[in-house]
């Protein structure tokens, strides 16, 4: 790949090292979506403080809500973490009090997660606070531009899908 073919690549050479180009990292994708990560954990934690729920805990709640009686390795794959980081968050669920782990009848192995009435009270409780969050992280953006910036970022992520379907879940 030679320097033109870089975005923003500057031919600085009195500050770059030869054959490698000043590139301005904020232009980069990968840059600026895991700054808005920071920001949408910064205002998701803001507002869920009074629940001590992180985005990934609220993630799983939700998702058991809708699809109760799931097993571990499916609720990773809903919500796109390897099934380790997703152990470690339903350790911490349950040890709270909300979710419970049953065995199978069929195969002692596989735990099937569902809530409890503990979950589910903060989900209710904690929800409007997240809609509120979701909303703020969107505020600068008209109606319209919400709705092309969720399109684009889901044609995105399943571009990456379908190209690679491990690369919905990180390698855990």
């Amino acid at each position: 790949m030679t320097n033109s073919a870089l975005p923003n690549a500057a031919s600085d050479s009195a500050s770059s090292p030869p054959f490698f180009p000043r590139l301005e990292v904020e232009t980069f994708p990968g840059h600026g979506i895991r700054r808005l990560q920071q920001v949408a954990v910064a205002v998701f934690s803001q507002a869920t403080e009074a629940w001590g729920v992180t985005p990934l805990q609220f993630a799983v709640l939700q998702k058991l809500v809708h699809l109760p009686g799931i097993d571990q390795r499916t609720l990773s794959m809903e919500v796109g973490f390897d099934k380790s980081t997703i152990g470690g968050v339903i350790d911490r669920l349950e040890a709270r009090g909300l979710l419970l782990r049953q065995h199978t009848a069929k195969d002692r192995r596989v735990r099937l997660l569902s809530l409890t009435p503990e979950g589910q009270a903060l989900l209710a409780d904690a929800g409007p606070s997240v809609l509120q969050a979701q909303q703020q992280m969107l505020d600068p953006l008209s109606e319209t531009e919400r709705e092309l910036f969720t399109q684009l970022m889901r044609k995105v992520i399943e571009h990456h899908e379908q190209l690679d379907p491990e690369a919905q879940t990180p390698a855990g």
